[in-house]
């Protein structure tokens, strides 16, 4: 028996659509990484949020230990305007990020870039594109089973 230890190079995603206050504007907000996603990753992506949404900014969150890690628990009490809800566990059906990654695994599928940047390309290319879609995010959200909130 020979054992061989692998090592796949990715790239881990983080996402957030966003809802205007009068419900009219979507917009989808992203980064993109070469390693796994971490409290740090987080919070530079809850930092980045709050950069460009103005007011006050509700995020809901998975129940993934880095959404609840001390870094992120410090950021939101740190940031008035920043407010965290937590999805009940493991309720995917809820979370209308998801239908961001089905959507890009749909759009990525049978794809064979020739290394890591070019994967990387593609995906950020993917997500600009459904970024550029209201009527695809908006599908992401109505489809979700959250209570509706869209007019």
């Amino acid at each position: 028996m020979l054992r061989h230890r692998t090592w796949r190079e990715k790239v881990s995603a983080i996402s957030a659509i966003s809802v205007s206050p009068r419900r009219r504007h979507l917009g989808l907000y992203y980064r993109l990484y070469f390693s796994n996603i971490g409290q740090r990753e987080v919070c530079e992506f809850l930092r980045h949020l709050l950069r460009h949404l103005r007011g006050h900014v509700i995020v809901l969150l998975d129940n993934a230990k880095i959404h609840g890690a001390r870094q992120v628990r410090q950021l939101v009490a740190r940031c008035a305007r920043l407010h965290v809800e937590y999805f009940p566990g493991y309720a995917p059906e809820l979370n209308p990020d998801e239908g961001v990654w089905g959507h890009a695994k749909r759009a990525l599928a049978n794809g064979q870039p020739d290394d890591i940047r070019a994967l990387h390309h593609e995906v950020a290319a993917t997500l600009n594109r459904l970024r550029r879609s209201p009527r695809h995010l908006r599908a992401c959200i109505t489809h979700s089973a959250l209570p509706l909130f869209l007019p």
